[in-house]
């Protein structure tokens, strides 16, 4: 009897050991239709003070969609709005069916990744980034009930938490370009792939590092025009409450460098590594940001419904200070914006405030990411409330 038990015990243990292996070998467990038995439950306002959104006159703000935790946004030609859930693990799909710009659909399309914060779409196939694999969904807007196993194209960057989440995007070569956050708040590493950003072809192949000196970016775009990349760059902690600034750098040519983990904001030496070099070997910011805003987030204006004033206006979508003395308030929450001329900034201004109640130095929702629609409207996520939101110009 004892050996019996034994056994059974053993097999039962063993059955689960194999479960266990095949389910984390394939990011596409619990995938499939989500249930939504009340459509509104999908745009509900609950929790959220948008009468507190300051807005320039003639824009509005609605709430496309609730998602827990939603972080980084692709909208495909089809009409699918595909959303990262990086602290639940997830990737969903939501359709708006009717065309009234309000979500009543919602997908999963994988589910126990670690930290999916990247994901990018081309050629009907969407590419989902965890810390150290980049996966391939195909033929994925067909399929949006039965998500097919995906294709793991590549799965060697280094697997380190701190800063490993990415954000990934094609660029106009028609390469994927994936960052690698520098393992630490700061400091020097060996390995040449900390603190950059890579580029590797749709496939996985060819990986090289881009640019270096890039403490952590969570955000890049290209410039509509000239096809320049512009990334934002969140600034090293730990030296008071308005040191160092955030950075937007424009990159000009591949093999840069921008500074990490010597020179902050193009001037200030860091304390520990600035006197290994003098800022002026380093790429200067196109423009310097706020302290501790954590910029993510970021695109050019190509809306053809915003007034022309705002044509290539960069947009960012800025996260929000955690480390800065209640005394003197948190920085950011709120989206920006830069205006560039020849490759600079000439102005950084707010275009929307009122995610956080400075009389408390609460935040009730944090900007994540934002893309423009067809329609022209702005779709920006937010991790905190659990929301994408939609601001939208009448006349």
């Amino acid at each position: 009897m004892k050996t019996d038990s034994f056994m059974d015990r053993f097999f039962t243990l063993l059955l689960f050991l194999i479960v266990v292996s095949c389910s984390s070998s394939s990011p596409n467990d619990s995938s499939g239709f989500d249930t939504v038995t009340d459509p509104s439950e999908l745009t509900n306002t609950e929790g959220l003070n948008l009468d507190d959104i300051v807005l320039p006159e003639g824009f509005k703000i609605d709430v496309f969609a609730r998602v827990n935790n939603a972080r980084s946004l692709v909208l495909t030609p089809g009409g699918t709005l595909f959303i990262s859930n990086r602290g639940g693990g997830k990737v969903y799909a939501i359709r708006d069916t009717d065309g009234d710009w309000k979500a009543d659909e919602k997908y999963v399309i994988a589910s126990d990744l670690r930290s999916p914060n990247g994901i990018a779409f081309r050629d009907g196939s969407l590419y989902v980034a965890e810390i150290s694999k980049l996966w391939r969904f195909d033929n994925i807007e067909v399929n949006l009930d039965n998500p097919p196993e995906p294709v793991l194209i590549y799965d060697d960057y280094p697997k380190d938490g701190h800063h490993g989440w990415k954000y990934i995007a094609f660029g106009p070569d028609g390469k994927l370009y994936v960052p690698v956050g520098a393992p630490c708040n700061i400091c020097e590493s060996k390995n040449k792939m900390y603190a950059s950003i890579t580029r590797m072809n749709p496939d996985g192949s060819g990986r090289e590092v881009y640019v270096h000196g890039v403490r952590n970016t969570v955000g890049f775009t290209w410039h509509p025009e000239t096809g320049e990349m512009w990334f934002t760059d969140n600034g090293r902690d730990w030296l008071g409450n308005d040191e160092p600034p955030c950075e937007l750098n424009r990159v000009e040519k591949a093999g840069q460098h921008f500074g990490y983990p010597y020179c902050h904001g193009g001037y200030l030496k860091d304390p520990e590594f600035g006197n290994k070099y003098p800022c002026s070997d380093f790429v200067k910011p196109a423009q310097n940001l706020g302290p501790h805003v954590a910029p993510l987030g970021v695109k050019f204006c190509t809306s053809e419904s915003f007034p022309s004033v705002y044509t290539h206006k960069i947009f960012i979508a800025e996260h929000g200070s955690w480390n800065r003395d209640s005394g003197v308030g948190h920085t950011g929450h709120k989206i920006t914006m830069v205006t560039e001329q020849n490759g600079e900034g000439v102005a950084y201004e707010d275009f929307a405030t009122g995610f956080l109640n400075k009389e408390t130095n609460t935040a009730w929702a944090r900007p994540v990411d934002l893309i423009f629609a067809p329609d022209g409207s702005m779709l920006v996520s937010d991790d905190l409330a659990g929301t994408v939101f939609r601001i939208s110009y009448s006349k």
